[in-house]
C-alpha cells in the first residue's frame, strides 16, 4: 500500500527523527527519561508520525505541521507534557495513543513535539543552534552550511559566575566574524524554542532564576516575544514553508536532491497546493504528476541471465 509506505518512511525522514534515537539526556536531572526497558523516546516518535498520517489520510492542510489543533497521547506522553499527571512506572509493549485536541497553542504541529526538542538538545542544555539549524532546513528546507572547524563549544565557564542566561552566553560567539552569519540566522529560529526544556517540557525561566527570554524576528520583518508568536509568523510565510515542504516531497519521490532544473515543476505544485487550500493530497498529486517525477528514470530489473563477458565459476 503506497499510503502506508509513505507513512512509514517520509515523515521520519523529513522530521530527522533518527536523531532521536542516540538522544540521551542527563540522568541525574530527568531520571524519569528512563522510566522503562523502552524510554519516553519511544511515545515521543510516535507523535509526530501519527499527526502526519492524519492529516494524509484526512487529506488536511500542511498547515498542521505548524500549529495542529489536535495531536496523538500516550498515557506516558500525556503525564510527560503536563507535571500534574504521573508517569506510569512500566509503559506497555504495544504503545496506545490517543487523539486529543489541543487547545494551547504552545503544543500542537511538529516544531514543538517532544521528539524535536530532545533530539536537538544537549544532554543538560538546550542547543539554540541545532534547533535553529532543524527549524531552517526541516521547516524552510534551507539548511545551513555546517560550522567551521575551529569554533569552540560554548562553556559553562563563560558564565563566570555571572548568572547569565543561554542567550547571554552565546553573546561572545555572536561577536566572532566567523560565526555571526550563522547566528544572525539561526539564533532567532532556536531561541523561539528555548521555553522547551531539554527534553520538551515547558519552563519559564532557567535553574539560576532568570527568566526565559525567547523573543525574536523571522526573516528580519516577523517581531515575535514566545513560541505561539514564532509560530503565527512562520504562518505568515506559509507559502514559503509550502514550497519548501513540497521540496522535501519531490526530492523524496525523486530519490535524489533538487536541482536548478526542477524549479518550474517546483513552482507549479507549490502554487497549484495554495489554491486548493494547502491541502497535503493536492501537494501529492501534484508530485506525481509533475515533469520531473514522470520522466525520471526507471530502475531495470535484473536480469536472470549472466552478463557476456561474466566468468562462469564451477564447484
Amino acid at each position: 500500500d503506497l499510503t502506508k509506505r509513505l507513512c512509514d518512511s517520509f515523515p521520519a525522514q523529513w522530521l530527522q527523527l533518527e536523531q532521536i534515537i542516540p538522544s540521551a539526556p542527563d540522568r541525574g536531572s530527568y531520571p524519569d527519561f528512563y522510566f522503562a526497558k523502552y524510554n519516553v523516546s519511544m511515545h515521543m516518535m510516535i507523535e509526530p508520525l501519527l499527526l502526519f498520517e492524519t492529516v494524509l489520510v484526512e487529506d488536511k492542510s500542511i498547515l498542521q505541521f505548524i500549529d495542529s489543533d489536535f495531536s496523538y497521547r500516550s498515557k506516558v506522553l500525556s503525564a510527560w507534557y503536563d507535571p500534574a499527571l504521573k508517569i506510569p512506572v512500566e509503559g506497555p509493549v504495544t504503545l496506545q495513543f490517543k487523539r486529543v485536541p489541543v487547545t494551547d497553542r504552545r503544543q500542537g504541529g511538529v516544531i514543538t513535539t517532544a521528539a524535536v526538542m530532545t533530539m536537538t538538545s544537549g544532554p543538560d542544555e538546550t542547543n539554540p543552534i541545532m534547533r535553529g539549524a532543524w527549524v531552517a532546513g526541516v521547516i524552510f528546507n534551507a539548511p545551513p552550511e555546517p560550522p567551521p572547524a575551529n569554533v569552540p563549544p560554548l562553556s559553562e565557564a563563560e558564565d563566570s559566575g555571572k548568572n547569565l542566561t543561554l542567550r547571554e552566553r552565546f553573546a561572545e560567539h555572536r561577536e566572532n566574524a566567523t560565526c555571526a552569519g550563522c547566528h544572525a540566522k539561526l539564533d532567532p529560529l532556536g531561541f523561539a524554542l528555548e521555553n522547551f526544556d531539554p527534553v520538551g517540557r515547558w519552563r519559564d525561566g532557567y535553574e539560576n532564576g532568570r527568566p526565559v527570554d525567547a523573543s525574536g524576528v523571522l526573516f528580519r520583518k516577523h517581531k515575535f516575544n514566545n513560541v505561539v508568536e514564532f509560530k503565527d509568523a512562520i504562518l505568515s510565510e506559509k507559502d514559503r514553508f509550502t514550497r519548501a515542504f513540497a521540496g522535501h516531497m519531490l526530492s523524496y519521490a525523486l530519490g535524489r536532491g533538487l536541482t536548478p532544473a526542477d524549479s518550474p515543476a517546483l513552482d507549479r505544485i507549490s502554487a497549484k497546493t495554495i489554491a486548493d487550500g494547502y491541502r497535503l493530497q493536492t501537494l501529492l498529486h501534484e508530485v506525481v504528476q509533475s515533469a520531473p517525477f514522470i520522466n525520471k528514470p526507471r530502475q531495470k530489473k535484473a536480469s536472470a541471465e549472466p552478463p557476456k563477458n561474466s566468468i562462469k565459476t564451477t564447484r
